[in-house]
């Protein structure tokens, strides 16, 4: 298997200074800074990244599942939402907010459930966030 890389780099102080991420396969090559992280200035920050990975993991390791059961989903559609707050005296991720809608014809709303949550136990990314609150909201579409 291959070994994914991204690497980062910061200048100057944390509140004036600003960084640059860049992704080994170059799908991102760009900014980010305090603002960016800790308000909503331009650029990204590694909370976005983090909920970019989950929610990609999350709905492959979904499709997966739901292929290995004999269902083919027509769509999956995951967002994550990263929760970056203050935690005494410096900063943590406190929880993340995954909200899955997809379209799967011939399962009903139980298995699709059961799959869901297996899904979220199951995949890589979320096994590597282990240690923080996972919470999920899964919505089958008719």
């Amino acid at each position: 298997m291959p070994v994914r890389k991204a690497e980062a780099e910061w200048e100057g102080s944390l509140l004036e200074g600003s960084g640059h991420m860049k992704m080994g396969t170059g799908a991102y090559d760009g900014p980010y800074s305090f603002k960016s992280r800790m308000e909503n200035g331009t650029g990204t920050n590694p909370e976005e990244l983090i909920a970019a990975a989950h929610a990609g993991c999350f709905s492959m390791a979904f499709s997966a599942g739901l292929g290995k059961a004999g269902f083919t989903p027509t769509r999956v559609h995951t967002t994550a939402a990263v929760h970056f707050d203050k935690v005494g005296d410096g900063f943590a991720i406190t929880g993340i907010d995954l909200s899955m809608e997809a379209e799967v014809p011939g399962i009903d709303d139980a298995k699709f459930q059961e799959m869901a949550e297996a899904a979220k136990q199951g995949c890589p990314v979320s096994k590597a966030l282990a240690g923080t609150s996972i919470n999920l909201q899964a919505k089958l579409l008719k």
